[in-house]
């Protein structure tokens, strides 16, 4: 790799700005923790200098399977509270997020290394759903009438039954919004929730819990355990009377498995090697513009961010001159203050998987346009932005999920073919389309195979769009959240019928034949006055 002088700029730390030992103090662990079973020890750290965080309860298969006791005990009368109280819970819950939200952006900087703003997204996703949910669910919950199998004579209902308790596993790049934000629907729906959030993003989740039981939520129908993945992962799903998880493709399978072999439904959001197409009436600076958000957003760590680029090859070297200043310009930092555009990987591992698909692209001819570094003068974990080009099969970035600060420029020359590279995977979670043509765009949009379509942005004005559903296809998951269907998920549908008058079989002095013969000129009446 040619070194290139250029380096991302660092952003000033504010003067008198925050450290983590002046937000994880001893008082705001003991209050997080307090009732927390876990007879071992674990700790949690940050990616940001590597230090310590706090020591945290590491709970056994055997405490595991203790907490879902609890919250089984406590469910029922969670339950049977009014569709409308539980509702409250989580808009007074809003309202408490947003007046203490920088307790919460600390908490996530610290756990996850991100910039500031892109810790502002999982505030504004959460609030977002305990808003619509809070508002809809009682509609979402609400008896539906449906035509019963006699007009007049049957009157049928369909009721809406919490599945009970709810085994879920959140990652750890999202520690906010993908514990509470995915939880929220699950008890709005009548279902308590045990949890396992990543060990080395627990206090974001905790935090949550803490403030959902402020607004009203009992303190048992939300069970948090921690610990290692293998070891007490297994025994969350094996708990759990429906499951959500959220994580690698690879685990989503095994869960998925587990979950199966129980005959217990479960909701998967798993990988995504997510694609932008800029088609050739795009407007290039919005384009590189959103390019930048739409692939360097919390360092790149984000299920739907854009791993592959598309651009129209008319104007593929005026979108790379924008796009690659752009991405010099990004300033890194590791404060906890507005100012940085981005922040920190999360892990060694995150940090050793990033530096091998760009040094293997790399030494096999791709070209790397800015970035390719790691940037251990900012911190331990950090790495430039990167955009590379030339990348091939069988190079293991072009494939693969990077899941870092890394995308690949891919020139075409007909839309059609771009549409057939983007879905040239097994993922189908998330893309992007650029043009000023609505229509084009939209014609666009209805040909990929992915979850959710986003039009001159990357992925938030999808995900933010929480009344619609959002998920994966293929090897990017199973089911959906938001909307109706993230809350459905979590209920099952049941149908009560009262048959009145007559029974559903012979009667009036009528024998089998009759009786027959009279059911059979019934359905021939219904369907000729159109009955549905």
């Amino acid at each position: 790799m040619t070194d290139s002088p250029h380096r991302n700029p660092v952003a000033a730390a504010p003067e008198g700005a925050r450290t983590a030992a002046d937000v994880v103090t001893p008082d705001l662990v003991a209050r997080l923790t307090r009732g927390l079973g876990g007879s071992g020890r674990t700790a949690c750290h940050t990616p940001l200098t590597g230090e310590k965080l706090a020591d945290l309860p590491e709970s056994t298969p055997e405490e595991v399977a203790g907490a879902f006791a609890r919250a089984r005990a406590a469910q029922p009368g969670w339950a049977a509270r009014p569709v409308r109280e539980r509702a409250a819970v989580l808009l007074r819950f809003h309202d408490l997020v947003l007046r203490r939200q920088d307790e919460i952006l600390d908490l996530v900087q610290l756990e996850t290394g991100k910039a500031r703003l892109h810790a502002q997204e999982e505030v504004l996703a959460v609030c977002m759903a305990a808003r619509h949910y809070g508002r809809r669910a009682p509609s979402y919950l609400a008896p539906k009438r449906h035509a019963g199998a006699i007009p007049v004579l049957t009157r049928t209902r369909q009721l809406r039954q919490p599945r009970g308790v709810v085994g879920m596993i959140a990652p750890w790049n999202y520690p906010f919004e993908l514990s509470v934000g995915d939880a929220l629907p699950a008890f709005v729906a009548g279902n308590a929730v045990v949890m396992k959030p990543d060990t080395e993003t627990a206090l974001s989740a905790l935090w949550a819990r803490d403030l959902l039981i402020e607004a009203g939520l009992p303190a048992e129908v939300w069970q948090v355990v921690l610990g290692e993945g293998p070891v007490v992962g297994p025994a969350v799903v094996d708990g759990g009377d429906y499951v959500s998880f959220t994580g690698s493709t690879r685990t989503g399978r095994e869960v998925a498995r587990r979950a199966a072999a129980r005959l217990v439904g479960c909701s998967l959001e798993l990988g995504g090697k997510n694609a932008m197409i800029v088609l050739p009436d795009a407007d290039l600076d919005q384009a590189a513009a959103g390019a930048v958000r739409a692939c360097f957003s919390s360092a790149g760590q984000l299920c739907i961010s854009v791993e592959r680029l598309y651009v129209h090859a008319s104007v593929a070297d005026a979108f790379l001159e924008r796009f690659v200043a752009r991405t010099r310009a990004m300033r890194l930092g590791a404060s906890l203050a507005f100012g940085a555009d981005m922040g920190s990987l999360v892990s060694e591992a995150q940090l050793r998987t990033v530096s091998r698909h760009v040094d293997e692209a790399d030494a096999k001819g791709a070209v790397v346009l800015t970035g390719g570094r790691a940037r251990p003068d900012v911190g331990p974990l950090f790495y430039e932005p990167t955009i590379l080009e030339g990348v091939e099969i069988p190079m293991t970035v072009c494939t693969e999920e990077t899941f870092g600060p890394v995308v690949s420029v891919y020139r075409y020359s007909d839309p059609d073919e771009a549409v057939a590279q983007a879905n040239a995977t097994p993922y189908g979670l998330n893309s992007s389309v650029w043009s000023r043509s609505s229509r084009t765009a939209w014609d666009i949009a209805a040909r990929l195979r992915t979850g959710t379509v986003n039009i001159n942005e990357g992925y938030a004005a999808a995900y933010g769009s929480v009344q619609a559903p959002m998920g994966g296809m293929g090897d990017s998951g199973l089911g959906r959240r938001h909307g109706s269907e993230g809350l459905l998920k979590f209920t099952e549908p049941q149908t009560v019928a009262q048959q009145r008058l007559l029974p559903m079989a012979p009667s009036l002095g009528m024998d089998d034949a009759q009786y027959a013969a009279f059911m059979s000129r019934s359905l021939k009446v219904l369907k000729a006055l159109r009955f549905r």
